[in-house]
């Protein structure tokens, strides 16, 4: 059952200022447009301003500017929107896990499970692998051998962990992702591809969350590290020994070739490709579709590619950009004309 919160509570765990009823009780969160009497709202954007004159929610975070024109009861904040993440873990309906280790699960006996973890059912736990206090292995995951968890870790139903990995306290591995498979490591030789053992591991600080579908491949030689803090979306591929910095995001289906360095509080846009053997430095933003082709030294925002057009004038503009090279050259020698014809004889 879904617990209940007064606004007086809610305020005082956020450090908001309450305006209005301090016993009005929330039993949940929703939009502005949707949000009821029971259910708590935010604003955070401008673009929904509109939404705040017809509202029906019991109560809104808001900052102190937009709060003046809203009658209703309101939790004013300086960043509702952090506030808003706060409290949604107060009505998260996720299943805990039961402590201990369901009897359906295969767990090696050389493994050591903290007797407050949860490993669910059909889970497979290797030999050697650590289980830290409090973490949750949820139904069908894989933690391979020598693996490392925290505590407070969260391994979703059909995750898999690798061989020798390490976790940090409170990661995040969702459903499907792989951590610690091989990366791609060919020789050529004599017409053939020679596989390369793949001895390195791949490190996740604390704090790390790795969505669906998600693939970290092992190192070659040294580890694969995400430091602390660092977000992955579904559908990303870091590839081996890529390191990524404290505090970076990184949205849907990019991809990181290997031996790339991405520093601290970068932000990657959805679909963004790096190439291997780069380095990007500390606070950059790459937007949606870019193609990273070298090392980045300046902090700032980034784009490549060309932006959305109707069909028939991109078809025009793509046949323009295939006649630059001839564009250029004619160019050039309309320059030297010009130059001979205004240079005193």
């Amino acid at each position: 059952m879904t617990k209940t919160w007064t606004l007086e509570e809610i305020a005082q765990r956020v450090g908001a200022t309450l305006r209005g009823e301090g016993d009005h009780v929330i039993d949940g969160l929703a939009p502005l447009t949707r949000a009821q009497a029971n259910q708590l709202s935010f604003l955070a954007n401008s673009l929904y301003l509109p939404a705040l004159t017809t509202t029906h929610a019991g109560a809104v975070l808001l900052r102190p500017e937009d709060a003046a024109g809203f009658q209703g009861r309101a939790l004013i904040v300086g960043n509702p929107y952090a506030a808003y993440a706060q409290v949604s873990h107060y009505f998260d309906r996720t299943p805990k896990g039961e402590t201990g280790i369901h009897p359906q699960a295969c767990v090696s006996a050389s493994s050591q499970i903290d007797p407050t973890a949860s490993v669910a059912a059909f889970v497979t736990v290797a030999d050697g692998a650590v289980i830290g206090p409090g973490s949750v292995i949820e139904a069908g995951a894989f933690v391979g051998a020598r693996v490392q968890i925290g505590k407070d870790c969260r391994i979703r139903a059909n995750a898999v962990v690798h061989h020798d990995c390490v976790l940090g306290d409170r990661v995040t591995i969702h459903s499907g992702a792989v951590i610690g498979d091989d990366g791609f490591g060919f020789a050529p030789s004599e017409g053939r591809w020679n596989k390369i053992a793949q001895i390195g591991r791949v490190i996740l600080h604390d704090d790390v969350d790795i969505g669906s579908g998600t693939t970290v491949d092992r190192g070659a030689l040294d580890d694969t590290l995400i430091h602390e803090g660092v977000i992955i979306d579904n559908l990303v591929h870091i590839g081996h020994n890529v390191e990524i910095g404290a505090h970076t995001a990184i949205a849907g289906c990019c991809g990181i070739s290997g031996s790339t360095k991405l520093g601290a509080h970068c932000v990657l846009a959805g679909g963004v490709g790096l190439v291997g053997h780069i380095e990007v430095c500390d606070n950059v933003q790459i937007t949606g579709m870019s193609m990273i082709t070298k090392s980045i030294t300046k902090p700032g925002s980034y784009s490549s590619g060309m932006a959305f057009e109707r069909t028939e004038n991109w078809r025009k503009s793509a046949v323009r950009v295939r006649g630059l090279d001839e564009m250029a050259r004619r160019l050039r020698e309309l320059e030297t004309i010009v130059k001979q014809l205004t240079s005193p004889q």
